[in-house]
C-alpha cells in the first residue's frame, strides 16, 4: 500500500488556523492505533477473546467478577505502558503551544496526549492511570500491597475500580460541559482518527458547526460528519497533523 503523504493545504485553512485564538480538538481511538493500543473491541483477544464488552466494561460485570474486569483492565494497562506517543500526539503538543486558548478533547483513556506535552486535556471516558474507589468515588493514588484483587479502599474497604467510563454511565459532568463550551466557542476544530458515531463525544462536532467553528476532520475513511465539515482529510493522523502544524507555523 503507497504511504500517506500529506494534501497541499488550503492557503485560507493555514492562514485562519494560524491566526485563530481559540482552537478546539477532539481525538477519538484512532489516533491511539497508530501508536499501537488496540481499540476498546481490538482489545478484546487472547485470553480475552470469549468476552463481550459488557463482561468487562459495565458496574454489573464488576458486582459479579470484580478480579476479573480488574485484571482486564490490568493487562490493558500494560499494553498503554508499553505504547509511545506518536507524531500526532507529539504535532498537538505543539499546536497547544501556538494557540492562546487550546483545549484538547479525547475519548482515549491511555494518557498519551499528557505524554506527550499536552496540558490542557478533557478525558471523556476516564484514564486507564487512574484507580478510585467504587464506593465513594473518590480517587485512590496508593494503598498496601495485597494479594487482593481488586484491592480495597484504604478509607472504606470497598473494592477499587479504574477510573474509567463503563457501559451504562454518565460521562463526568465537569468534563462534559466543558467540552461543549470549548466546542462551542471554538474557531476552528479539529475530529481527529474518531468515528463521529458515539455520543454524546460526536455532538461535539454538531456543537462546532453550529456555531459557526471551521471543522476539520482527519480520519483515515469517511465518517457521518465528512459531507458536513470545511475539510475532510484522509489519512494518518501522525502523518497529517505534524505537516498541518509546520505548514500553519512554518518557523515552529
Amino acid at each position: 500500500m503507497k504511504p500517506a503523504t500529506p494534501p497541499h493545504w488550503p492557503s485560507g485553512l493555514l492562514v485562519r488556523l494560524h491566526a485563530a485564538r481559540r482552537v478546539t480538538v477532539l481525538t477519538g481511538a484512532g489516533v491511539s492505533a497508530e501508536s499501537g493500543v488496540p481499540t476498546f473491541r481490538d482489545a478484546l483477544t487472547g485470553l480475552w477473546a470469549r468476552y463481550r464488552p459488557e463482561e468487562l466494561a459495565s458496574p454489573a460485570a464488576f458486582e459479579r467478577d470484580p478480579r476479573l474486569v480488574w485484571e482486564w483492565y490490568a493487562w490493558r494497562r500494560q499494553l498503554v505502558a508499553r505504547a509511545a506517543p506518536n507524531p500526532a500526539h507529539l504535532a498537538l503538543a505543539r499546536l497547544e503551544a501556538r494557540v492562546p486558548e487550546f483545549t484538547l478533547v479525547t475519548q482515549n483513556v491511555d494518557g498519551l496526549h499528557q505524554r506527550a506535552g499536552s496540558r490542557r486535556v478533557l478525558e471523556l471516558h476516564g484514564s486507564l492511570a487512574r484507580i478510585r474507589c467504587s464506593a465513594e468515588g473518590a480517587p485512590v493514588p496508593a494503598w498496601p500491597a495485597t494479594d487482593d484483587l481488586p484491592p480495597p479502599c484504604p478509607r472504606c474497604g470497598a473494592p477499587l475500580r479504574p477510573d474509567v467510563v463503563w457501559f451504562g454511565e454518565s460521562l463526568p459532568p465537569a468534563a462534559l460541559h466543558d467540552a461543549a463550551r470549548a466546542a462551542a466557542e471554538a474557531e476552528v476544530f479539529f475530529s481527529v482518527g474518531t468515528s463521529g458515531v458515539v455520543h454524546p463525544a460526536a455532538g461535539l462536532i454538531d456543537a462546532a458547526l453550529d456555531a459557526g467553528a471551521l471543522v476539520l476532520e482527519i480520519n483515515p475513511v469517511p465518517t457521518p460528519y465528512s459531507e458536513r465539515v470545511a475539510h475532510a482529510f484522509r489519512g494518518p493522523a501522525g502523518v497529517l497533523l505534524p505537516d498541518l502544524v509546520d505548514s500553519a507555523w512554518p518557523e515552529m
